[in-house]
């Protein structure tokens, strides 16, 4: 996706190895143009699945799950990561790790939510180990729904994640795929070529 690409480009900055900060238009500040944009990919690359609900976890996922929801006209469920006074019966629990802030925290969406007619997409804004999307996907199967999809804004496609749902049967769409990010430049996967910026 050119407009993401650009994004992560001249906003992106490279913490680590493993680390892009993208703060400035998804993960603290959120552009809706680009968001806007992101809804409008994830609707076309998941046009034929029938989709019923998207899910997501907070916060990061929300923007551009419920752009997807705008576009699709679905619903958007989004797990939370604390306990709250209101979510507090019929939960449906998943332990994740995040590996940004390097802690275990246990995620829960209400089960009035999903049901077994759901056709769920999954979207989140990175995927690297596969932590959160393993998580949701767990929290979706105890619904009784079906997972028919994962919508990623930038997959670090050096880490493990991306293969490994792959290999266990599911569609692992990714707006942006990030072969490495070595000496603080961040290197694309392309499916014709790889290109360093």
């Amino acid at each position: 996706m050119k407009l993401l690409r650009e994004k992560i480009e001249n906003e992106g900055i490279v913490l680590s190895d493993g680390v892009l900060k993208v703060d400035s238009f998804l993960n603290h500040q959120i552009d809706p143009l680009l968001m806007k944009e992101i809804g409008l990919e994830f609707a076309r690359r998941f046009k034929s699945e029938s989709v019923t609900k998207i899910v997501t976890i907070e916060s990061s996922g929300i923007s551009p799950a419920v752009m997807a929801g705008l576009e699709m006209g679905v619903k958007v469920v989004f797990a939370r990561k604390r306990k709250s006074l209101t979510l507090n019966d019929n939960l449906l629990v998943s332990s994740v790790y995040s590996f940004t802030k390097n802690e275990e925290n246990n995620i829960a969406v209400s089960s009035q939510f999903l049901n077994s007619d759901d056709r769920v997409l999954i979207i989140d804004d990175f995927l690297a180990n596969g932590e959160a999307a393993k998580g949701l996907i767990d929290i979706v199967n105890q619904s009784g729904a079906s997972v028919i999809g994962i919508g990623i804004v930038i997959e670090k496609s050096f880490q493990k994640g991306a293969g490994e749902l792959v290999e266990q049967g599911y569609k692992v769409e990714s707006l942006a795929k990030i072969q490495s990010l070595q000496e603080g430049k961040v290197c694309f996967v392309d499916q014709h070529e790889e290109v360093t910026v």
